[in-house]
């Protein structure tokens, strides 16, 4: 009899053990996908910063070529500040749309400036924002793939229940403006 008890507790205890690494398991992988999140962010958050300090630059050099053009220079500084004032992420996407749609109507009102585009400081700061531009899509890609992983997990049975007793929420995706959807009309 004291065998039979002595199996028993010995199961419970080893099935015990067993639901904790479980859960431990679980814990430690939402821990490490919510950590990805914030590193994936906080790549973005680099790149936003050195476009900002780029178009900084930027704006001195086309500031004595574009005189007449100052609602598109405006918007651009509208830009800037409303980025520097974001406080969430959700904030800071769309400071980051409205960036990144400035930026065209800058480049294209440059189009007219012919000795503006011939400018070397102006042709060095356009492809360098250029170049953070193609570095801000591809973090924006893997944000993205990090938030759609961890809310996939998070609504997923069984870390669902570990997710609740750990507050975790679905986290907001990195979507485009609506002027980004539209199409582009092409004129020749």
């Amino acid at each position: 009899m004291e065998i039979l008890w002595t199996v028993i507790w010995v199961g419970v205890v080893l099935l015990a053990v067993i639901v904790i690494a479980w859960l431990v398991g679980i814990y430690n992988s939402l821990v490490k996908l919510k950590n990805n999140i914030k590193k994936a962010w906080s790549n973005i958050d680099v790149l936003l910063k050195q476009r900002h300090d780029e178009l900084t630059k930027l704006m001195n050099s086309v500031k004595g070529y574009m005189k007449h053009e100052e609602g598109v220079l405006t918007k651009v500084t509208e830009a800037r500040t409303a980025f520097m004032n974001a406080q969430s992420v959700g904030d800071k996407a769309k400071a980051d749309n409205m960036m990144t749609s400035t930026l065209k109507s800058l480049f294209a009102v440059a189009e007219n400036y012919p000795e503006l585009k011939a400018d070397r400081s102006f042709a060095q700061f356009q492809s360098r924002i250029s170049e953070i531009e193609d570095q801000i899509s591809d973090r924006r890609e893997f944000y993205n793939d990090s938030v759609n992983t961890f809310n996939i997990r998070i609504e997923q049975i069984p870390d669902m229940f570990v997710a609740r007793m750990l507050g975790y929420v679905a986290r907001e995706l990195f979507q485009a403006d609506e002027s980004d959807r539209a199409d582009v009309e092409v004129k020749f």
